[in-house]
């Protein structure tokens, strides 16, 4: 599996998909099937994208297809995040949250390092540098999971 693409949201959804095209090196682009949101693609250009909604915007069930609903938008951090790997240093990733005055730091994983951007201020995204994405692929699988954690393989 491949992750095609992820939507979150956004006070300044334009702003905020700018961002995320520069870490993935890609291009932002307005995504007219919601109103006032944006498109952030890859570098790669192969479909691989995070849609940025408006705060408070709901996708939500419609009779045929998804229907886009704007809601009061909430303040707070979300529990939904993404990492990212980039091609920038650890230095620019940092530069780039602390440029628009959002949290951007370092940190431990333990399997692996981050760079976290908090977009906002709310939603968080950690960005992943060459060495340090050398490092997750390393450290995250299945099996380097359960050895970390103590957990038996169990039989599906």
């Amino acid at each position: 599996m491949t992750l095609a693409h992820l939507s979150v949201d956004a006070e300044n959804p334009e702003h905020v998909a700018g961002v995320l095209a520069r870490i993935m090196g890609g291009t932002a682009l307005p995504f007219p099937p919601c109103p006032g949101a944006f498109i952030a693609f890859d570098r790669s250009d192969d479909g691989t994208a995070i849609e940025v909604y408006p705060a408070g915007m709901q996708v939500q069930r419609g009779p045929d297809q998804i229907a886009f609903v704007q809601g009061p938008a909430t303040s707070g951090a979300v529990a939904s995040h993404v990492c990212l790997t980039s091609d920038l240093t650890e230095a620019q990733l940092l530069d780039i949250g602390t440029r628009n005055g959002w949290t951007a730091r370092t940190c431990n994983r333990g399997p692996f390092s981050c760079v976290e951007i908090w977009l906002e201020d709310r939603v968080l995204i950690e960005a992943l540098d060459p060495g340090m994405t050398q490092d997750y692929r390393q450290t995250m699988s299945a099996a380097q999971w359960r050895a970390m954690f103590g957990m038996a393989e169990r039989d599906s």
